[in-house]
């Protein structure tokens, strides 16, 4: 579920440590990862943590260029049926880009050992996003109105109806099963930009999409990793490296 934010900033969400402290798998992949193998992953993973038989994990990675479906997806939205391969999936959402430069960070974890709250859960992912870019002097914002991670561009002219442009920074879509979530957020650090024009991002019209980059940040995927996980261990607790690898 890609959860909309407000024009003002809200109040930042608690943490959502794990009630036990137990540490989270933190599993970085450095080739791109297709998409179908990654959704078996989560489903096996998922289904395990559930199970009681896997840790939670958090896994990092890169696709190819696709575009991808959530379950409020509109026909309509996708400008370009050519350009990528399209993925339906079982997240929240709509459509959405995945690719070379973007992290990808897919959340399995148990909610039930966090307090069983999914808009909690998802406040906290948002608080997850936003705590990273602020290290980078980024200030992300949620809107109410709106899914996903916003950064304000004063430096462009107002939108029609008066009000700031904006552009989308990060996305979340998540799906729960049996309590345990999976899928997760995506944070643009250098991806190419013009392959955002073969959808309507996650069905919001009149808004640009954004990256670390193309604000002025020069940065490397590997230095914003660390910057994750860092920020992810103040907001769920604690993690723990884990083999490279979906095996």
């Amino acid at each position: 579920m890609d959860m909309p934010s407000s024009s003002r900033l809200q109040v930042e969400p608690t943490a959502l440590p794990r009630d036990d402290g137990a540490a989270v798998e933190w599993i970085v992949l450095d080739e791109p990862v297709p998409y179908d193998a990654a959704l078996a992953f989560m489903d096996d993973r998922a289904a395990a943590i559930a199970r009681g038989e896997a840790a939670e994990a958090v896994v990092l990675l890169e696709h190819p260029p696709i575009y991808t479906a959530g379950t409020s997806a509109r026909a309509e939205d996708l400008l370009d049926v050519a350009r990528f391969p399209v993925f339906q999936t079982g997240r929240g959402g709509e459509y959405t880009y995945h690719g070379p430069g973007q992290r990808v960070a897919y959340v399995l974890l148990d909610l039930r050992r966090r307090g069983s709250d999914v808009r909690r859960f998802v406040a906290a992912l948002e608080r997850w996003i936003i705590d990273t870019l602020a290290q980078y002097q980024v200030r992300g914002e949620r809107r109410e109105d709106r899914v996903g991670v916003w950064v304000r561009r004063p430096e462009r002219p107002p939108l029609p109806d008066g009000s700031p442009a904006e552009d989308k920074i990060a996305a979340i879509g998540i799906r729960v099963r049996r309590w345990v979530s999976f899928h997760g957020i995506s944070l643009n650090v250098d991806p190419d930009l013009s392959h955002f024009k073969g959808i309507v991002p996650c069905g919001i019209q009149g808004y640009g999409v954004t990256s670390l980059v193309d604000l002025g940040v020069p940065v490397s995927m590997t230095e914003v990793d660390m910057v994750l996980r860092a920020s992810f261990e103040r907001v769920f607790g604690a993690s723990v490296a884990a083999p490279g690898t979906l095996a």
